[in-house]
């Protein structure tokens, strides 16, 4: 018999909503197959709420400097219009003409045309494809484990993510062995707003990846799969909480970026990415984010 594979069961919490993991058939913490770091746990997961305190925290201007900076240097590409994989997404609109297609769209360009005698291109108007609005869900580690560089680096993530995909739909979720949802998805993104309250998240705790997953996987519930995917950030030394791989496997799409600056879990890392159908980068300094996140877009 295919064994349940949920694992976490909701209780009541003073500050949020709490998910349990349910313990094994024997009462024991489900461990972890050999080849892998630490053994899964059934310690509890926390959906916190930031309190006032928490985004009140000071911040150090020379880390903030030097992260929106580095955030400012990082460039997602845009999607390709019209190739073969996003044929048939989106929906037809009328637009001016932009050189990308030749189904005229003849009256509204007739009444242009009534107006100017000597029309220019953008005059002529078309039908094309508009693509679909992309929905991202960022889960960021933010657990004891990702320090010094590897913060700035999260935040520089976030920071290029939140600017380049303003038109987009972006959730931001920093997790530790809890976690908290920085960015909800669909609302207006703020990306100085974001990247603040992310650099004042101290590190702190052990690393749970089970828990970011659900909740991107709730961040995403109605999104067409084509358009959703969730980028994790992190060095996939996941010791607390059941195993993340479930979790992967029944999300539209996983890309993993697993910072390697010290200590990490590749297997881990690559197997969340296969099972998810998403794409696998190995980061070490801000450096290789942007190229990272330029090579998943274009898969």
């Amino acid at each position: 018999m295919e064994e349940d594979p949920t694992v976490f069961e909701v209780a009541g919490g003073g500050s949020g909503m709490v998910l349990r993991a349910r313990p094994g058939r024997d009462g024991a913490a489900q461990k972890r197959p050999s080849g892998s770091g630490a053994g899964f746990t059934d310690d509890p997961a926390e959906l916190v709420t930031l309190s006032d305190d928490d985004l009140a925290a000071a911040l150090e201007p020379a880390v903030r400097a030097r992260a929106a900076q580095i955030a400012a240097r990082l460039s997602v590409p845009k999607p390709k219009a019209d190739t073969a994989r996003d044929r048939g997404a989106g929906h037809f609109a009328s637009v001016p003409y932009r050189g990308g297609s030749d189904d005229i769209d003849l009256d509204p360009t007739l009444e242009m045309l009534a107006e100017r005698p000597v029309p220019d291109d953008e005059d002529i108007i078309v039908r094309e494809r508009v693509r679909a609005r992309r929905s991202v869900v960022l889960a960021v580690d933010v657990s004891g484990s990702m320090k010094g560089e590897r913060v700035r680096t999260a935040a520089a993530t976030v920071g290029a993510l939140a600017a380049e995909l303003s038109q987009d739909a972006l959730a931001v979720i920093a997790f530790w062995s809890d976690a908290a949802v920085l960015q909800k998805l669909g609302d207006p993104v703020r990306p100085m707003e974001l990247l603040d309250d992310l650099l004042r998240l101290p590190a702190r705790g052990l690393t749970n990846v089970a828990f970011p997953l659900q909740l991107a996987a709730a961040q995403l519930a109605g999104v067409p799969e084509r358009n959703a995917r969730v980028i994790l950030l992190s060095d996939c030394v996941h010791n607390a909480g059941p195993d993340p791989r479930p979790f992967a496997a029944r999300l539209p799409r996983v890309d993993v970026l697993l910072d390697t600056s010290g200590e990490k879990d590749l297997e881990l890392g690559r197997e969340l990415a296969r099972l998810g159908r998403g794409g696998f980068r190995a980061i070490r300094t801000f450096h290789d984010v942007a190229p990272a996140l330029g090579a998943l877009f274009r898969s």
